[in-house]
């Protein structure tokens, strides 16, 4: 405790005046135990984390998805009509061509082969966009790979 001075500067403080400062002693130290508290709770922290890193997520590929749907039709515009014409006529020639080495596989395998190619084409049938899109995505790629080589 402070002891009064001779000029009265620094008087004992009041009853009311330690109570006040024991007060706010304790709201700062219920403060400090909440922080470390929250410090040291490792599960919540790791959920926080975790939440905020799924938003990033979400948004990335928000982003990711918008510049690819960019990029698909930036490709098309860009892509001249003769080059979209062949790539229609050569998947047309594949359909065609693919059809009659069927036909012929058919005709020249054993029964007991064409039973399990019927079941791994029925399989194949079930999942027909993805190969589709797949196939798609391959016969671009190769004609913009064809195109670059003459330029």
């Amino acid at each position: 405790m402070n002891t009064p001075s001779h000029d009265g500067k620094n008087a004992a403080p009041t009853p009311e005046a330690l109570r006040e400062q024991v007060e706010r002693t304790r709201d700062e130290l219920g403060t400090t135990v909440e922080a470390l508290a929250a410090k040291a709770d490792v599960k919540a922290q790791a959920k926080v984390k975790a939440a905020e890193i799924k938003e990033q997520a979400v948004v990335v590929t928000d982003r990711i998805r918008e510049k690819t749907s960019q990029a698909a039709r930036s490709v098309k515009d860009r892509t001249p009509d003769p080059v979209l014409d062949k790539a229609s006529h050569a998947a047309a020639q594949v359909h065609d061509t693919a059809t009659r080495v069927g036909r012929l596989a058919s005709e020249k395998t054993p029964d007991p082969v064409r039973e399990k190619a019927w079941a791994a084409a029925n399989l194949a049938q079930g999942k027909r966009t993805p190969l589709i899109a797949v196939g798609a995505a391959l016969v671009a790629v190769l004609l913009v790979r064809r195109s670059r080589r003459r330029r």
